[in-house]
């Protein structure tokens, strides 16, 4: 491993480069100034370098900017005295691995530099297995439905940092697969045997945080009739997922960060601290980021969370995965119901790959489902799809005939959604009037018929 130490003051630099040496890290260079180190990271390769922001001239963070978009393999640690969150966010958006603030752990430094290092090494082994076209899922992600190009590469992505070990933050809009994700990096991992123990950060009331997460003792407190194993326990050897860590309230935060720093915690009336082995994963679809410099959310705690990062894309930016899924959602509502429906219609399947999917994957997965409890033949057609009443219209849709402008007006309307298979909102938006006005020509038309 090659190390480089940026910091303008001598006595800094001795230091951390002693103390490196100390844990056996032996290739390691000095600088003393931010313009010397930019042509040295540009011309030399550098696994990892620890660098200062406040220096004189060149700082830290023009650093960072003139040189990791040259050198995408070079992890980069900010070691500095100034504990600032809108900087620490700066810097990390910049490329940054890692933010420790002086005088830094010796330990933490070293995991730090360890982690990087492997980082850097599993990000190599990725782009190897990215640049090879393979479609195969991996067995652990079977059950992620997918011929995206994009979804391949984040699976591919997922199973090389799944087998380290350390913990991975999912991010994505509410029912893009989360959880399914963490599963498939849980059975890739290193523990795939163990437990998966699945926690709804948002369902826990504060009240009971220590309870449910570090377990209680037999008396520890009034109703407390027995012991109890917190989710930790319960996942001990294996993996636990956290749903939604971004609605844990601020002031638990520190006692979540202090479990995954020691692997330690002490159940509510117990005399004695428990260790335990286990892989964490969590997910979110809100902006930590943005939580973190609003004071909402712990910048240690993030960077304890996210040694990698997986955000999954949006159904309506994997539009070539809806027949896939729809059809896998058609085949389990069919055996749940006990109906004989073989596929989709090419005008209700049209309709289906339009919608925009707020609700993603999941809310894909409800239309489909309805659509088979409405659906009356062997097949699913636009108006198991929508609720609008205008579909009752539609015999007299393909017909014209010589009339009013305020019947052509009214037939016109029936077309369009019709042809949008009752989607009410992209109808308006094809006729370029708003949702209540449509809603408004939609009774209009009703009131004359």
């Amino acid at each position: 491993m090659k190390i480089l130490i940026v910091d303008d003051e001598e006595v800094s630099l001795t230091s951390v480069k002693r103390i490196l040496k100390w844990h056996g890290l032996k290739n390691i260079e000095i600088c003393d100034s931010g313009s010397e180190a930019i042509r040295k990271i540009r011309q030399e390769n550098f696994d990892v370098v620890l660098l200062d922001l406040l220096m004189p001239e060149v700082d830290g963070m023009q650093v960072l900017e003139s040189t990791k978009p040259y050198c995408p393999g070079t992890e980069f640690i900010i070691l500095t005295a100034v504990d600032d969150i809108s900087t620490t966010v700066k810097a990390m958006r910049q490329g940054a691995y890692d933010y420790l603030v002086k005088p830094v752990d010796n330990e933490l430094l070293i995991l730090s530099i360890e982690r990087a290092y492997e980082r850097k090494g599993l990000l190599a082994g990725l782009s190897v297995t990215a640049s090879c076209q393979a479609a195969e899922i991996p067995p652990a992600f079977s059950d992620t439905l997918t011929q995206n190009t994009q979804m391949k590469a984040l699976i591919s992505y997922a199973q090389v940092m799944a087998r380290s070990g350390n913990p991975v933050l999912i991010t994505g809009e509410s029912g893009t697969g989360k959880e399914l994700m963490a599963r498939g990096i849980h059975r890739a991992g290193p523990a795939p045997d163990g437990p998966f123990v699945a926690v709804n950060v948002s369902a826990i009331p504060a009240t009971m945080f220590e309870s449910q997460f570090f377990g209680h003792v037999k008396g520890a407190f009034t109703g407390a009739d027995g012991s109890h194993q917190g989710f930790f326990q319960q996942a001990d050897g294996g993996t636990l997922f956290l749903d939604e860590i971004g609605e844990l309230p601020i002031g638990l935060q520190s006692k979540l960060l202090r479990v995954l720093e020691d692997k330690t915690f002490t159940p509510l009336g117990a005399g004695h601290p428990v260790r335990v082995d286990v892989r964490l994963i969590s997910a979110t679809n809100r902006e930590l980021d943005r939580a973190c410099q609003e004071g909402h959310f712990r910048i240690d705690l993030l960077y304890r969370l996210k040694s990698a990062t997986i955000c999954l894309p949006a159904l309506r930016e994997r539009r070539n995965d809806i027949p896939l899924l729809a059809a896998h959602f058609l085949q389990n509502a069919c055996a749940r119901h006990n109906k004989n429906i073989s596929g989709f219609s090419p005008e209700s399947m049209t309709v289906l790959a339009r919608r925009d999917y707020t609700g993603n994957i999941r809310e894909l997965s409800q239309i489909v489902e309805n659509a088979v409890l409405l659906a009356e033949g062997p097949v699913i057609l636009p108006v198991n799809l929508g609720d609008s009443p205008a579909m009752e219209f539609q015999p007299s849709l393909s017909s014209r005939s010589l009339c009013t402008l305020k019947e052509n007006d009214a037939a016109h309307v029936m077309y369009v959604l019709h042809s949008t298979g009752g989607n009410r909102r992209e109808a308006a938006r094809i006729l370029g009037i708003t949702l209540r006005q449509l809603q408004r020509k939609l009774a209009g038309t009703k009131g004359d018929s």
